[in-house]
């Protein structure tokens, strides 16, 4: 579904993008190659959020580019998407040293970057890859075994959580599920959201903002059949 370019005026996500390709604000910006932003059509309705960049995707500035990002594709087109459909971005930009997990600095220091990401996409659907993503989004300290099953409504999205690729591939199960199947079935939920958004009437655009806030959303959430 083409993106509602109309309704992101108020967003300069190129100078956002800019901005964040030279950040310092905090200690990854010593160790890192690369600032990696975002992959995929920053205009399109369906947003996947991750973690953190890794290896591969501190050298190449490309989220998921290595394993996890190769699942990551073939999950998408299984249910008829590709990077040219969606957007996938991480909660923060530069990779922690030795893929450890983001700090709550860390994760401060980037907000403006995936808040400003969020204002211009206005998505109709999100999909939280793992514990980072999901907690960021649904602003509860929330796992993920116990969060994705659940379809939330945040910032004007419908919010799907899901495993990480890089948990499918360590393999084992989870609720009886392997973490595969779980993914799978996850996005075609998100597919049928989608369609459900298509077919909606459209909300009116909120007025142009020149900074990106963090936005409380609220705390409903919605049954999906």
């Amino acid at each position: 579904m083409p993106g509602r370019a109309e309704d992101r005026a108020g967003v300069a996500i190129d100078a956002v993008r800019d901005e964040a390709l030279v950040c310092t604000k905090c200690r990854l910006a010593a160790g890192r190659t690369n600032v990696v932003w975002a992959a995929g059509n920053l205009d399109a309705d369906l947003l996947l959020i991750g973690e953190a960049p890794g290896f591969h995707e501190d050298r190449e500035g490309v989220p998921f580019v290595g394993a996890a990002g190769a699942l990551l594709d073939r999950m998408l087109a299984e249910v008829g998407l590709d990077r040219s459909r969606a957007a996938i971005v991480n909660v923060i930009k530069c990779r922690p040293p030795d893929n450890r997990d983001p700090q709550p600095d860390e994760i401060e220091a980037c907000r403006p970057y995936l808040e400003a990401q969020l204002a211009h996409m206005r998505p109709d659907v999100i999909i939280t890859l793992g514990n980072f993503a999901t907690r960021f989004i649904l602003e509860d300290q929330i796992g993920i075994t116990r969060a994705r099953g659940r379809v939330y409504r945040r910032r004007g999205a419908a919010v799907v959580p899901t495993f990480h690729p890089a948990a499918a591939l360590r393999g084992g199960r989870f609720g009886g599920m392997s973490p595969i199947d779980a993914i799978r079935l996850d996005f075609r939920t998100a597919v049928t959201l989608l369609r459900r958004a298509a077919a909606a009437p459209r909300e009116p655009a909120p007025a142009p903002v020149a900074s990106s806030g963090a936005s409380t959303g609220d705390g409903e959430q919605l049954g999906l059949f």
